[in-house]
C-alpha cells in the first residue's frame, strides 16, 4: 500500500497525547500543529522521532525531517588543533550541573533569533527535573562558556541545541557528550539537521526510515545517566 503525504495534522490540547505516523511528514519535515508541551506529549514525540520547533505567538509545530543527522564515536572527528585546545585552554566539563543556565544560554544572543521561547524552556526544564533531559556544561575557571542539552529516551539521545561564549567551547561540549554518552550505553545520538559545523565534527545524514527503525530499538533499552 502506498501512503500519501499529509498536510500537517492539527492536534488538540488535553486528553491522551497522540501524533500521526512520522513517515507522513510533508517535504519540509512538518508533521503536525497544535497540542501542548506537557512532559507526556514531549516523551511521546521523542519516542516517535518527532520534535517541536516554532516561533513565539504561534501554536506548537511538530517535525520529523528526512534525512536526519546523527553522530557516533567512530565518526567523531577531533582535529590536531582541537586536541591542543582540549589540553591547553583549561576547559572543565560537567553534566547536569547547570541545565537551566545551559538552555537559557542556548536561547540568548543569537542574531537570527531563537525558537527557544519561554514556554519551550519551561517544558524542557520540567523534562530535566523528571530525568528525561540532560545537559553538558563547559567551564573555564568558574564561568560557564559552552554547553549543550538534549532529550534522552532509553539508549537514544536527541541533542537539541548548544552554545559557546568562548571559541571551541561548543565543540568541547559535543565531544564530551558523544564520548561519555556512548560509554554509558547510548546507541543513537541525533543532532537533527546537518550543518557545516556539525559535519566538520563528523555528523552525517541517514534516511528518516533508518533513523526511526534505529530509534524504535534504542529507546526501549534502559539506560540511567543520573
Amino acid at each position: 500500500m502506498v501512503r500519501s503525504r499529509l498536510t500537517p495534522v492539527f492536534l488538540s490540547t488535553g486528553g491522551e497525547p497522540s501524533f500521526p505516523d512520522p513517515h507522513l511528514a510533508d517535504e519540509s519535515g512538518m508533521l503536525a500543529i497544535g497540542g501542548d508541551l506537557t512532559p507526556e506529549r514531549l516523551r511521546l514525540a521523542y519516542d516517535q522521532g518527532i520534535f517541536p520547533w516554532y516561533d513565539e505567538g504561534l501554536p506548537p509545530m511538530w517535525w520529523s525531517p528526512d534525512p536526519r543527522a546523527i553522530i557516533d564515536p567512530s565518526h567523531l572527528r577531533i582535529s590536531r588543533s582541537m586536541r591542543r585546545v582540549l589540553h591547553k585552554l583549561g576547559f572543565a566539563v560537567t553534566s547536569n550541573r547547570a541545565f537551566a543556565q545551559v538552555i537559557r544560554a542556548c536561547a540568548s544572543d543569537r542574531p537570527e533569533g531563537t525558537w527557544l521561547i519561554p514556554e519551550m524552556i519551561e517544558a524542557y526544564e520540567e523534562l530535566h527535573r523528571q530525568g528525561d533531559a540532560q545537559s553538558f556544561e563547559v567551564w573555564q575557571a568558574d564561568a560557564l562558556v559552552g554547553g549543550l542539552y538534549g532529550v534522552q529516551r532509553g539508549a537514544a539521545f536527541a541533542a537539541e541545541s548548544m552554545f559557546h561564549t568562548v571559541t571551541n567551547a561548543s565543540k568541547v561540549a559535543l565531544i564530551a557528550a558523544v564520548t561519555s554518552l556512548f560509554a554509558a550505553g547510548i546507541e543513537l545520538f541525533e543532532v537533527q539537521f546537518l550543518t557545516d559545523h556539525l559535519a566538520s565534527m563528523g555528523s552525517f545524514n541517514i534516511g528518516r526510515a533508518e533513523y526511526l527503525a534505529r530509534l524504535s530499538e534504542a529507546r526501549l533499552k534502559p539506560i540511567r545517566l543520573r
